[in-house]
């Protein structure tokens, strides 16, 4: 069938032209061929880089509650520090005054 359809071409179409359009057609493959190459290797990347962020989003969500936490802490601790100086301010004080 595919001998018979060549034929056909081949008597429609003189040797050289058809010499043309068989390197159009190969050239057109390889670059159909290097298109999905280019686009399964960037799909590839694009897969690569939704996990990197997907990764990155949890590494600032991790450290946005370690920073909450710090904070709480930093706040306790002043807090404590106060009570302490308070505390040694009235010492100071009844000191002086005795």
């Amino acid at each position: 069938m595919a001998t018979k359809a060549l034929d056909q071409v081949s008597d429609r179409v003189p040797g050289d032209d058809f010499q043309t359009l068989e390197e159009k057609v190969y050239r057109t493959i390889e670059l159909c061929k290097a298109a999905r190459q280019a686009q399964s290797a960037a799909e590839r990347d694009a897969q690569r880089l939704r996990q990197q962020l997907e990764e990155r989003e949890e590494q600032l969500d991790a450290l946005r509650k370690e920073s909450v936490q710090l904070k709480k802490e930093r706040e306790e601790i002043r807090g404590r520090v106060e009570k302490m100086l308070e505390q040694i301010d009235a010492i100071a004080e009844d000191r002086a005054a005795s």
